[in-house]
């Protein structure tokens, strides 16, 4: 269950670490589905399974739809360790909201970073968007996006961790950082005032609304930094990418979990006969 301790961290600071959230075994399962899959470019395929980039690889390459990889990928799905936690915070139960199912995955990726690479700082509170709003109303929480980040390799000082402006979710003022950035100077998240960079084990999980301002530090050592991110909305919410899970996936997924990955079946079903006709 969700303690209170964690809904007051999470309102107030706008993320949670969860140290240990998956064990050593399902570390190991994950990476070596990884492994399984062929080296792939941004536009390449490997089943369901495509290599992509934001903008360019300079942020790494990342494979969307990773919960097709496999029945590891599977499990994260609805995993125990987080699963209450996203739920209470997209605050979906008991409304109309829940109609379809608790929540939605609109985008789930494994991400392979390199030396030299990193992804800037975006999101904040400022400009406010309805995709990645962070609102608590009424005695509920109403989240638009929140995310699941997991280490699959540990994740130290120059290793390129994942940073976070804490509080950043409810500011009303855009950070000067977005500004100097578009003038063209030269800035890194790491000299950006107010962001700490968050060192995870193998196995920890990051739980964040995408509202905050987020990015990365630039990875200096050598070696490749592996993670995994499910981002959960509501379930009326729509693929970000335009991805849809395979017939193969539905058939195989639980009912809980085909109802997080596709809450709405589209109707008609089958062809239909014209008035008229038949």
């Amino acid at each position: 269950m969700v303690s209170d301790l964690d809904v007051y961290l999470f309102d107030l600071r706008g993320y949670l670490l969860m140290e240990g959230a998956l064990t050593g075994d399902e570390v190991q399962a994950l990476n070596d589905c990884l492994d399984e899959i062929p080296a792939l470019k941004p536009g390449e395929w490997y089943g369901y399974v495509q290599g992509h980039a934001y903008g360019d690889v300079t942020s790494g390459i990342n494979y969307q739809q990773i919960y097709e990889a496999g029945e590891p990928f599977e499990d994260l799905i609805d995993h125990p360790s987080w699963f209450e936690h996203v739920k209470l915070f997209i605050g979906a139960e008991g409304t109309f909201d829940h109609h379809h199912g608790p929540m939605f995955i609109d985008e789930c990726l494994a991400n392979f970073r390199e030396p030299g690479e990193a992804i800037g700082l975006h999101s904040g509170g400022f400009p406010p968007i309805a995709r990645n709003q962070f609102r608590y109303h009424g005695g509920r929480f109403m989240c638009g996006q929140v995310n699941v980040l997991m280490a699959l390799t540990d994740i130290g000082p120059g290793d390129g961790g994942t940073m976070l402006i804490p509080g950043s979710h409810k500011s009303n003022f855009r950070h000067p950082y977005y500004d100097e950035q578009r003038m063209g100077k030269d800035r890194s998240v790491e000299g950006t005032v107010g962001a700490i960079e968050v060192f995870m084990k193998a196995g920890d999980a990051l739980v964040f609304v995408d509202g905050i301002s987020h990015g990365s530090a630039k990875r200096v050592n050598a070696g490749t930094r592996r993670i995994a991110v499910y981002r959960y909305g509501p379930s009326w919410g729509n693929f970000r990418h335009g991805y849809q899970p395979s017939p193969e996936l539905l058939e195989r997924l639980t009912p809980q979990r085909r109802r997080i990955v596709q809450p709405q079946v589209l109707l008609p079903r089958e062809p239909q006969v014209k008035r008229g006709e038949g």
